[in-house]
């Protein structure tokens, strides 16, 4: 037989981020257990507190880390870009990736943002903001209008707009084993399933959401653009 190639194994940390990740936004942070983590890595509950101090620590870890990553990554994304327009493409670009692929960080982030200990709240919150402000620093620089005095607001609108516009493709990009697990949202069995359309279950592929995807924001931002535009003629 040939030898073949084949993929590293993650890091046992990894490992436990990626099943706590799945089985949170899968059952929430209070319907899952450290046995339950535990078994889906192959380790027992009590050999999970080698690598994290309980679920807390896990949840704080998953919440924290995604936001550290998407503001180093911002960061980086617009210092290497050739010019605004550039910076904005790749931050949307961006984006897109984390949408794409990290659904179970959205939804902990949008249902178990609560669970975490106040401190890091707090942290993830300013780890947000650092985020935003980057994009609005970027978008007035891709689109003149944007930057005008008083056009702050505007700008910052269309972020968080376009944000949740990205955010939203959980619930309607082509879904990902976790979604058809049994007792997944949507899984056959699951409460609300029969709700489900068969178009919500299928969702688009991967390529076409992106191209989607790619186009609605940076349309966003040109109407938000071109609305101050219209706003300064009719005053």
């Amino acid at each position: 037989m040939p030898n073949r190639a084949t993929a590293p194994a993650l890091p046992r940390r990894d490992q436990i981020r990626k099943e706590a990740a799945r089985l949170f936004a899968a059952r929430g942070f209070l319907g899952v257990g450290v046995d339950e983590i535990g078994k889906a890595v192959g380790i027992s509950g009590p050999g999970l507190y080698r690598h994290f101090a309980g679920k807390d620590a896990m949840l704080a870890d998953l919440l924290v880390g995604i936001s550290e990553r998407l503001l180093d990554e911002g960061r980086r994304r617009e210092g290497d870009a050739d010019g605004p327009r550039a910076a904005l493409d790749s931050l949307i670009d961006g984006h897109i990736d984390f949408a794409l692929d990290d659904r179970d960080l959205i939804t902990l982030h949008d249902r178990e943002l609560l669970h975490l200990k106040e401190a890091d709240r707090r942290r993830v919150r300013r780890l947000q903001r650092g985020y935003v402000e980057l994009w609005v620093a970027v978008v007035r620089e891709a689109f003149p209008p944007l930057a005008a005095p008083g056009a702050e607001p505007v700008a910052r609108a269309a972020v968080h707009a376009v944000f949740g516009l990205l955010n939203s493709t959980p619930h309607s990009a082509a879904p990902q084993a976790v979604q058809n697990a049994p007792g997944a949202p949507g899984a056959p069995g699951a409460p609300g399933a029969q709700a489900e359309s068969g178009s919500e279950r299928a969702g688009l592929a991967r390529d076409s959401m992106v191209a989607l995807l790619r186009a609605l924001a940076q349309g966003a931002f040109a109407a938000a653009a071109a609305e101050v535009d219209r706003a300064r003629t009719t005053a």
